[in-house]
């Protein structure tokens, strides 16, 4: 059994996820994602299975992969945008994904970009190490309204924590969990998208990317539909936002600041417009990098895989 595997979180982190990868006796080849359909193109059809992470697997790969060897691709992670689903069916590759593991560790990620902006802790951080005592004022959030967009597992977690830290929670989402409400009376479901861009001082997005969802945030949001200024965060895919009309936001001050962990090119290109902007942090994708949550997803990656070859 020949196996690529390409996420670098997993790879990078040691742990039980590794012992049971290492048990199973796979031939193991590593590359370090994520991986483009170029690259991938000369040699997916010699693996078996792929434990991957945000690589390119288009209908090309994916139906090159099956003219060889490839029966498996088993998603380190949650997201599965990158991989043409419908051509997976299509060449009979069975794709697996890891749901409900990584909710705690981007909920707090989305926590700490929020901390971090809001006390300035980023700018007094690099400001000490330069020898200076030059204190800043900055912001609480308890009080403030934050709009969730996307109610899924991160959605739920992050609503939880907010509330718990006095923050009023808008969540909204196509499916309205009743469940989920009736146990959480303290977060408010809204129908439309409106009332969050008219009420919220904090938006966080917990979205896939999909034709619908790419560029959610847009021009038109930005410039008309926002009313409070508020300030954007952005863990889950860098296309939902458009980040030209991001930038023109932020110096018209229709937006106070852009938090993201994500881009719509990763890894970081040398060029990218976000770079240098006022008010805009971002992270190398790192919001379930922590060693619990790696361990979690890469069981769940692992024990995946091993269920597939037995049936």
């Amino acid at each position: 059994m020949r196996v690529l595997l390409t996420t670098t979180s997993f790879q990078d982190t040691p742990g039980s996820h590794q012992d049971l990868l290492y048990k199973q006796g796979f031939d193991i080849d590593k590359l370090r994602g994520p991986i483009l359909e170029a690259e991938l193109l000369p040699i997916i059809q010699n693996y078996d299975a792929v434990i991957c992470g945000d690589d390119e697997y288009t209908e090309r790969v994916i139906s090159k992969g099956a003219q060889g060897n490839l029966k498996y691709l088993c998603k380190y992670g949650v997201g599965l945008d990158r991989i043409d689903i419908d051509a997976a069916k299509k060449h009979n590759v069975l794709v697996t994904n890891c749901p409900g593991v990584n909710q705690i560790s981007v909920s707090e990620h989305v926590l700490a970009l929020l901390f971090t902006f809001e006390r300035n802790i980023h700018l007094q951080y690099n400001s000490v190490q330069k020898g200076s005592w030059k204190r800043l004022t900055g912001n609480e959030i308890q009080g403030k309204i934050i709009g969730i967009i996307g109610l899924g597992a991160v959605g739920k977690e992050l609503s939880k924590k907010a509330s718990a830290l006095g923050m009023k929670v808008l969540g909204f989402d196509l499916y309205k969990d009743l469940d989920f409400l009736s146990k959480h009376k303290e977060v408010i479901f809204v129908d439309t998208l409106e009332t969050i861009y008219e009420h919220a001082d904090v938006i966080s997005l917990h979205l896939p990317h999909t034709p619908k969802t790419e560029h959610l945030i847009n021009r038109e949001v930005i410039f008309k539909k926002l009313k409070k200024q508020p300030i954007l965060i952005n863990t889950a895919r860098g296309l939902l936002v458009d980040s030209i009309a991001l930038i023109d936001g932020l110096k018209e001050q229709k937006l106070r600041g852009y938090l993201s962990d994500v881009l719509a090119h990763e890894p970081i290109l040398s060029n990218e417009v976000l770079l240098g902007v006022d008010n805009i942090i971002i992270t190398p994708h790192i919001g379930s990098r922590t060693n619990q949550s790696v361990q979690r997803q890469g069981l769940m990656a692992v024990n995946n895989l091993i269920k597939l070859i037995n049936g």
